[in-house]
């Protein structure tokens, strides 16, 4: 049964005549060797493995020929590895120039942060923890964190956090790489505890409402559509 998303579901009565009609070329592993092999045996689906003896298919394709056997039987012994979930969304870039000049440095925080906002808001998460990414001129890496009260997908909200983070941060020698982070995802969806913070709730909610509809204008249009005047300073 076919499924919007792509899923293909086959039953188990059905998995034998579903093998047999496989086109060979889909089966993971089958080089430009072993494909010239298998032409040459006349060999084009699961199901003509089974014109062959497993001894000559050991012989003319070694472990191969046996993994083919029990391919073209619905054996299949490969593990299962479940899909991995997002933990984290970043952005980065080393600059064409080393500078320590902040309004440089906080332009680029500027586009990286809106751009992992935007990311965010389309995997329907809210990132907990912020981070700051700088390599100064010598190569030293470092990194800075803040864990916020409440989770954010405004891209806003994460700018402000990354401009106060590289405040913070002395700069002693010239930056020659700034990316921005975003870790800590929960489901969109999830009430927070604002009690003490509604008011800033309020501010971010805001924000991501704004961001929301920027993000359908740039979807239609391209992210030229929309420009921060900041930004469009330097296009």
């Amino acid at each position: 049964m076919e499924k919007p998303d792509g899923l293909f579901i086959i039953l188990p009565e059905e998995a034998h005549q579903f093998i047999e009609s496989l086109p060979i070329k889909k089966v993971p592993g089958i080089g430009k060797k072993t494909s010239e092999s298998l032409e040459n045996m006349s060999i084009a689906t699961l199901g003509d493995v089974k014109k062959y003896p497993e001894k000559i298919l050991l012989k003319r394709l070694g472990k191969f020929g046996k993994r083919l056997v029990e391919l073209s039987n619905c054996i299949d012994h490969s593990s299962v590895t479940p899909f991995a979930q997002r933990k984290s969304v970043s952005t980065e870039r080393t600059l064409s120039v080393d500078t320590r000049d902040q309004i440089i440095l906080k332009k680029f925080l500027l586009k990286y942060s809106e751009d992992v906002g935007r990311e965010l808001r389309r995997l329907k998460v809210k990132a907990k923890t912020i981070t700051l990414k700088l390599k100064d001129a010598d190569f030293k890496q470092i990194t800075r964190s803040t864990t916020l009260d409440n989770p954010t997908q405004s891209s806003e909200m994460i700018y402000s956090t990354v401009s106060k983070l590289l405040l913070k941060y002395r700069l002693r020698k010239k930056i020659r790489l700034i990316g921005v982070g975003a870790s800590g995802f929960m489901p969109a969806t999830m009430p927070h505890q604002v009690e003490l913070f509604e008011q800033n709730v309020k501010k971010d909610n805001n924000w991501e409402k704004v961001e929301r509809a920027i993000d359908t204008i740039i979807e239609k249009f391209g992210k030229d559509a929309v420009r921060r005047a900041t930004l469009a300073e330097n296009k």
